[in-house]
């Protein structure tokens, strides 16, 4: 895996000093990759996610499953992507000022009505094909992840490895 981390960090121009950070999420084997550095951070990073694809794309060819890549900047948009076999292979995009947001009930805005506009949205479409809610999805960078030089020359650790003892 760190073969193709570093091979997809030349790539997509990312630093040669990132970092490839790694969250599993057990109960339903959703491992989340992401690229650590400058250039990945914050809003700013999200939309460099938005165009860099290298390393899914390296992924889905070397394993032979899809890989989903998600961004989210909560002020302007979120978007999904599919590859597999190294090839794009479907994804939407959802800009939230095309949105058209439900109505107010006796002044109140419709919290239920909200959650379930979102369900239907990118993120909550990949969360319901995951088999969890759409705030676990957006949760997974906070749990605590794996960091993983991509400038070490040691042994090469495969998916398997990190996920092991996860119940099949």
């Amino acid at each position: 895996m760190r073969a193709l981390a570093q091979q997809a960090l030349v790539e997509d121009g990312a630093p040669v000093d990132t970092v490839l950070s790694l969250s599993v999420y057990p109960r339903r084997k959703i491992v989340r990759l992401a690229l650590d550095s400058a250039l990945t951070a914050g809003r700013r990073g999200a939309h460099w996610y938005s165009t860099h694809h290298a390393l899914a794309r390296a992924l889905s060819r070397a394993t032979g499953v899809t890989v989903h890549t998600y961004v989210y900047d909560p002020q302007e948009y979120e978007e999904v992507l599919a590859f597999g076999r190294g090839q794009h292979v479907g994804g939407e995009r959802l800009c939230y000022d095309k949105v058209d947001l439900p109505e107010c009930v006796d002044g109140e805005f419709d919290d239920a009505a909200f959650a379930r506009m979102q369900s239907r949205w990118p993120l909550g479409h990949l969360a319901w094909v995951f088999g969890v809610e759409r705030e676990l999805l957006l949760q997974l960078h906070q749990m605590k992840p794996t960091r993983l030089s991509l400038q070490d020359s040691g042994p090469e650790l495969s998916l398997e490895h990190l996920l092991h003892g996860i119940a099949a």
